[in-house]
This record gives C-alpha cells, sequence and structure tokens, in this order.
C-alpha cells in the first residue's frame, strides 16, 4: 500500500508539471515530493503516541525542503507541492485527494484554543501561490484559490475566489470534474487592471483629437486672411534734413 501511495505521488508531479521529465528526477529534485515523504514517516509516528519524535521529524524535513507540515495534519493521496517553499500546513489542517498547493501557502490557524481551528480541503482543491486559508472551514470540492488571496470563509464547491480577503471571481463554471488550473488562478477570465486602465486612457485621448479637429473646422472660415502688400522704399530727399 506504502508503495501504491508513493507511486501515485511520482505519477502526480509528472502529470501536473511539464519540467518533470522521469520519475528518478522527481525522487531526486522535487522538495514537494520529498516533504510527503517526511511527512508521511512523521505521522506515522505521532498517530502512535511518539509527539515529540514525529515533530521532530517533521522539523527535519522542514530544514531539508522549506515545506513545514505538522504531523498531525491530515493528508489524502495524491497531494501536489509545486515548488513549495514557505509551504505551512497546520496541525488540524485536513487535506482531501488531488489537491494542490504552490509555494507560499499558508493553511493556518487563527484561534489559540486547541481542537479544530485549521482549513479543511476537499478533493480537487488548488490553491494559488501566496495564498492563505485562515480558519476551521472547509473549501469546497474542485475550489480554486488565486495568488496571494486571503480566505477568511468557507468557499463553495467548483467556485473560484481571489483577492483580500477573498471572494468570488463572478467567472467560475462548476462542473463535475473542473479542469486543472496552474496557480489556481484563471488568467483567461479575469481582466488585467493596468490594460484596462491604458484602454481606458486611450480612448480618452483619441475622444479629445475628434473634438479638437471638429472645433479647428468649425473656426477655419471665420479667421481673416491675411494680405501681402508690396510697398515700394520711399527715397530720401536729397536734402534731407541734417
Amino acid at each position: 500500500m506504502a508503495w501504491k501511495n508513493l507511486r501515485e505521488e511520482i505519477d502526480t508531479v509528472l502529470q501536473h508539471d511539464p519540467a518533470a521529465r522521469s520519475a528518478l528526477e522527481v525522487v531526486l529534485c522535487y522538495p514537494g515530493f520529498h516533504a510527503l515523504l517526511f511527512y508521511r514517516l512523521a505521522h506515522f509516528l505521532w498517530m502512535r503516541g511518539w509527539l515529540v519524535l514525529g515533530r521532530f521529524v517533521s522539523s527535519v524535513g522542514r530544514m531539508v525542503t522549506g515545506i513545514e507540515i505538522h504531523p498531525g495534519a491530515q493528508i489524502g493521496r495524491r497531494l501536489f507541492i509545486d515548488h513549495g517553499m514557505g509551504v505551512v500546513i497546520g496541525e488540524t489542517a485536513e487535506i482531501g485527494d488531488d489537491v494542490t498547493l504552490y509555494q507560499g501557502v499558508t493553511l493556518g490557524g487563527t484561534s489559540l484554543k486547541r481542537g479544530k481551528r485549521h482549513p479543511t480541503l476537499a478533493d480537487g482543491v488548488i490553491v494559488g501561490a501566496g495564498a492563505k486559508v485562515l480558519g476551521s472551514f472547509t473549501v469546497g470540492k474542485g475550489a480554486r484559490v488565486g495568488a496571494n488571496a486571503v480566505v477568511l470563509a468557507p468557499v463553495d464547491p467548483g467556485v473560484t475566489v481571489v483577492g483580500i480577503p477573498a471572494r468570488p471571481s463572478g467567472s467560475e463554471k462548476k462542473e463535475e470534474k473542473p479542469q486543472f488550473v496552474p496557480y489556481g488562478t484563471p488568467c483567461d477570465e479575469i481582466p488585467d487592471p493596468v490594460a484596462h486602465a491604458l484602454s481606458g486612457m486611450q480612448a480618452e485621448v483619441t475622444a479629445l483629437k475628434a473634438r479638437i479637429e471638429e472645433m479647428e473646422r468649425r473656426e477655419a472660415p471665420r479667421r481673416p486672411v491675411a494680405v501681402a502688400i508690396d510697398e515700394e522704399p520711399r527715397e530720401e530727399a536729397a536734402g534731407g534734413r541734417r
């Protein structure tokens, strides 16, 4: 069973990262895969009551990979942690199957009380780079969290949330099997604010130029026509004043 899960995690990396060219490359060079190996061992120890040893193994994994996963977290199958540096997964976090996390993601708690205080990610959730999911709520199946979003409330299944605080983007399409979206951000659906501002300025400049040209056409007949008059130079009298 352990070998089957290991093979699944390698295959998941190969499916989601075109830069991965072989299983050997994944095993040797992917910190997300290494972090899961440390987590599986630390979680095994944690569940059998060896709490300090479990925390020690997870701390070693953090030093090696830059990814911090508490051994008490519940993680399903085929988790894909891409790049991974700075990922933090809290003690009571729960992650379903086929979830994708990018670098800088935090699954954190907002309470100092013991008990459930970290989020639950259902199957197929994608969390973009730098996003923070904070609190003991659920992010529904197939939901997408855009890069750098801060999620403070439950997210419905199949919904894309962006911003601070995160809100539905309004362009989500609910599907039974949502397609994979890198970084959890549907870039073809969210307009570029800079491009939108530049487009508005260009339209305004074009309108102003048209008004100026129209005003020049109206004023042209009223302008006086300048007539050049050649004057012959006056000759001074021979006996001019002295």
